[in-house]
């Protein structure tokens, strides 16, 4: 205890940073609040360095839990609205872009199953296509490919 208290700038910067670190790395940022007392045990720290602070654990834990508030404060919002902002793009898997030959034919209202990389897909598809036809995989889902026509 110790050398937290006789070297407590250090200490609380380094303190901050871990939380910091586990709130990005380990947890994603998904809760704020590691990011929030990270944030005050570094500013705390700063201030403690520049001698702008008594050097006592009271006075550091008060200041720590003061800026912890005050980041909340300001920083909530925006950090808010920053995760709210997600592409609604869905990813593309490996079998998007697949062509093969057809060995059916296929139409919306008569799926055929299609055997790839051990797996029976549904074809599924918006036109009848004919068998021996080149198509393409542009979108799967569990069990189905949806499938169109490549033009030549």
């Amino acid at each position: 205890m110790d050398l937290l208290t006789n070297n407590l700038a250090e200490s609380l910067f380094i303190i901050g940073l871990i939380l910091l670190v586990v709130e990005v790395v380990v947890l994603g940022f998904a809760t704020f609040v590691l990011f929030f007392v990270g944030v005050a045990a570094i500013t705390t720290s700063i201030l403690l360095y520049a001698g702008l602070l008594p050097d006592s654990v009271l006075g550091a834990s008060l200041c720590t839990g003061v800026f912890t508030l005050v980041a909340a404060g300001l920083l909530w919002q925006p950090l808010k609205r920053m995760q709210s902002d997600v592409s609604p793009k869905k990813a593309q898997g490996d079998l998007v872009g697949h062509q093969f030959m057809l060995q059916e034919s296929v139409s919306p209202t008569a799926p055929v199953t299609y055997h790839y990389s051990g797996v029976n897909w549904k074809l599924i598809c918006t036109a009848p296509i004919e068998a021996g036809t080149r198509v393409e995989v542009i979108d799967a889902e569990v069990g189905a490919f949806h499938v169109k026509t490549v033009e030549s």
